[in-house]
């Protein structure tokens, strides 16, 4: 009797003399199973919810399917999912495991329409379609309340750095200009470890620095009114010394360690110690290091004499100077300590910085108004956090603690998933033979 074939099977080949059959009739299965954690982590920080009472909704309250809480969760999760752009979400509305944490098992989620009229604010009034509005001061408050609401109690010192980077655009949007070499945004980034800070978009034709005095005297008046004995330490590379900087800081109460670009006045300085250098990296046949710590003014953008920290290095048969200016005190910070072990370590930022544009897409910014692309580098950082937050809680001590998002999202939050619903509840049978399957559980009990 010959074999019955069914027309949406696909011949895959032989299989240990078996034939290979394939069709797409599993049911509901997700490729997103590990969006749980994602949900759970939303729970425990509240970030969804909180993020709503920053947005104002002036649709038909009857005729909403789609609440401001749902939609900003799903564009978050999405982004931490893997998924940038928001035509994405056409297929992601169908996703059963989404629905499921969105507390809306079988239905369907919102398209890409929907979710962009969250996005494009400035439209209201002009466009009958788009009745969603955001607050930006609220935003940039609720992101540094998260960091604080991540602390048990308050931290007897902390280190903020700045930095800023590109973020190339490809059309005619608002703001963009071209720099370096390319057409671009300068956004302005500011951390805490890895926690996030602020991520404020700026145009291109500016200062690395423009703008960091006002964001850092709104985020320590912020921290200090729930940190009020906490010692604030301000780190930067030399693109953000600048006069007006170091002097808020320094009638501020907070201390600074600034990157400063070396000129002949400074290598003069260092002369002795750079001769030392030598002579040790001669006898040893290494590279040598001397610090030195001494007064210095500019002769004109400064309005003090401030501490400057030079490193003389001889490295490679050349001499290799650095320099550093700081409102530490010697007794409190050794010229050695506050370059190798203070500033050295502002270069963890950089990872930071990859995780937000090169991990969660933060330098999607197509829209054509600054406030649009504004509001998505926000999601996009929301959905760091809530990654940093599923890494910080659920993955303490295993061997992700210190993963990157990258390196999480295909070993926890890519996996498949069988998706049933009953009237009690909704499963995810998982495979069985998941690698990661201990971590997973972990996370899972501790978020």
């Amino acid at each position: 009797m010959p074999t019955q074939c069914s027309q949406g099977e696909l011949d895959l080949g032989r299989s240990g003399g078996r034939k290979l059959v394939g069709a797409f009739d599993g049911g509901a299965i997700t490729s997103n199973g590990g969006v749980v954690l994602l949900a759970a982590a939303d729970r425990v920080t509240g970030l969804g919810r909180r993020l709503a009472r920053c947005f104002t909704d002036l649709r038909v309250a009857d005729a909403v399917r789609h609440s401001v809480p749902d939609l900003l969760r799903q564009r978050i999760f999405g982004i931490a999912l893997g998924h940038e752009d928001l035509i994405d979400h056409d297929a992601l509305r169908d996703d059963p495991a989404l629905a499921a944490v969105l507390d809306k098992p079988g239905d369907r989620l919102a398209g890409k329409s929907t979710l962009n009229r969250l996005e494009h604010a400035g439209k209201i009034g002009s466009d009958r379609h788009h009745k969603l509005d955001h607050d930006a001061e609220a935003i940039e408050r609720l992101i540094v309340d998260l960091f604080l609401d991540a602390h048990d109690r308050p931290p007897s010192r902390i280190v903020i750095d700045l930095d800023a980077t590109d973020d190339p655009v490809y059309g005619e949007q608002e703001g963009r200009h071209f720099h370096g070499d390319c057409y671009c945004y300068l956004p302005l980034y500011v951390f805490c470890g890895r926690h996030l800070l602020a991520a404020k978009l700026r145009s291109s034709n500016l200062d690395a620095a423009h703008g960091s005095v006002a964001e850092v005297a709104r985020i320590v008046a912020q921290i200090r009114i729930r940190w009020p004995a906490t010692t604030i330490v301000i780190r930067a590379d030399s693109g953000f010394c600048r006069d007006d900087l170091m002097t808020w800081c320094e009638a501020n109460d907070v201390q600074y360690v600034l990157g400063l670009a070396g000129n002949t006045r400074l290598v003069r300085k260092l002369a002795p110690e750079m001769r030392r250098a030598r002579r040790r990296a001669k006898q040893s046949g290494q590279p040598a290091r001397v610090f030195t710590d001494f007064e210095y003014r500019t002769r004109m953008s400064w309005s003090a004499r401030r501490r400057v920290i030079g490193k003389a290095e001889w490295t490679n048969g050349a001499a290799n100077p650095r320099f550093i200016v700081t409102n530490i005190h010697a007794a409190f910070g050794p010229a050695r300590f506050l370059y190798e072990d203070v500033y050295c370590q502002r270069g963890e930022m950089e990872n930071r910085l990859k995780e937000c544009q090169g991990d969660l897409f933060a330098d999607r910014t197509p829209a054509p108004t600054m406030r649009a692309n504004q509001l998505r580098l926000w999601l996009a950082s929301f959905a760091y956090v809530l990654m940093c937050a599923v890494r910080r809680i659920g993955l303490a001590g295993t061997k992700l603690a210190a993963a990157t998002c990258a390196t999480i999202r295909p070993k926890l939050l890519k996996i498949g998933a069988r998706v049933t619903t009953s009237v009690r509840r909704v499963k995810l049978a998982f495979a069985t033979a998941c690698p990661d399957r201990e971590v997973f559980m972990l996370a899972a009990r501790r978020l």
